[in-house]
């Protein structure tokens, strides 16, 4: 059938601009409306109708139609979105860029860090106007986390050891994370809570009675993330060597153990090396110090505190027991492990990244 209506002004395409269109159309930053106007003018320059590249492109004949005119018009720079009406900005890139280096290069004269209140006041700006720069720069004065550097002289021999055990497992082996959350305290509150309700958060009594203490040891399987776990009323070298006893029955007797272990002094007394000796299939894997962060027991020992420990109410340490074995049958009846997913390499550019921050800081 002949085409009816207005003959199509022709598209033609430098080779400049053809490339520049295919680069947006590519580019994995560029806005998705972008890429489909440089995609919609592309198939309109191979002589394509507005009804054959709407079809193509997925988008309606006018959508076509107009982006093929701010083409013909305004070139490459027409397929960006227009200025929009409405109040004009008030806030310029100088005052953006002063409030940001004011944020990271000083502080305020009374304080250790910037509010949004006292940063308005030494700026000149309101406070919302700070408050929408800092969130747009995901800057947050208030906040601090610590941190601490290793000064183990075989940090980055240990570092890989046990990452290789966490991304490439040994065959015919289990790898397990194993420590004890000590000095788990049975806290009572003083008076009885006042539940959540509509409106109200729940509420405690800040004061509290001790009912004694236990220690929980723990033994995460890396692949399945099941736990084995005892609990002590001590935690010496002879309660850590009943657990890894515990360990040698739990474990099929064909299978190797890799235990990774932290620098705590139970885990290498001389009764504990001459145990580990009488059992081969056993193999010890210690953390670099100051480095509990590539245990990942620990973040199951978050879990537990989070879930069932920081907000319990115990009478007595048999009560604190009980709950922390619940939760352990709950984890155990559907585990799911923790994936590990840094490599050693990228690890220890991390923290070649922190040591030049920490020498370029000046304090």
């Amino acid at each position: 059938m002949a085409r009816t209506g207005r003959p199509l002004a022709p598209l033609e395409l430098s080779a400049g601009e053809r490339e520049e269109l295919q680069r947006l159309e590519r580019r994995r930053t560029t806005a998705q409306a972008l890429a489909l106007r440089a995609r919609i003018v592309l198939a309109c320059a191979e002589g394509r109708s507005n009804t054959e590249v709407a079809r193509l492109c997925r988008v309606t004949r006018p959508t076509v139609g107009k982006w093929r005119q701010r083409f013909l018009e305004r070139r490459v720079d027409g397929l960006q979105d227009e200025q929009r009406p409405g109040h004009p900005r008030t806030v310029s890139d100088a005052d953006v860029e002063r409030v940001l280096v004011m944020t990271l290069e000083a502080q305020p004269p009374n304080a250790t860090h910037w509010s949004t209140r006292s940063m308005a006041q030494a700026s000149g700006l309101s406070q919302s106007t700070v408050s929408r720069i800092w969130r747009a720069f995901s800057l947050q004065p208030h906040r601090t986390e610590s941190f601490k550097r290793s000064t183990d002289p075989f940090f980055i021999e240990k570092v890989r050891d046990i990452v290789a055990l966490y991304l490439n497992p040994p065959e015919h082996a289990l790898v397990l994370c194993v420590d004890e959350k000590s000095q788990i305290q049975a806290l009572d509150r003083t008076q009885p809570l006042l539940p959540m309700r509509p409106g109200q958060v729940e509420r405690r009594s800040h004061d509290y009675r001790r009912h004694g203490t236990t220690t929980l040891f723990a033994a995460l399987d890396v692949k399945t993330g099941e736990v084995i776990g005892a609990l002590h009323r001590r935690h010496r070298s002879q309660e850590f060597r009943s657990f890894l006893r515990r360990i040698d029955a739990a474990v099929p007797a064909e299978l190797d153990v890799h235990l990774i272990l932290d620098n705590y002094g139970t885990h290498n007394t001389p009764a504990v090396q001459r145990w580990v000796a009488r059992h081969p299939r056993f193999h010890v894997h210690f953390t670099p110090t100051y480095s509990s962060w590539l245990n990942l027991v620990e973040r199951w020992f978050g879990l537990l505190t989070d879930r069932q420990i920081r907000r319990g109410v115990f009478r007595s340490t048999r009560e604190l027991e009980q709950a922390i074995e619940r939760y352990l049958a709950q984890h155990n009846a559907d585990p799911k492990p923790f994936i590990w997913t840094k490599t050693a390499d990228e690890i220890l550019q991390a923290l070649a990244w922190t040591c030049q921050r920490i020498s370029d800081s000046g304090h």
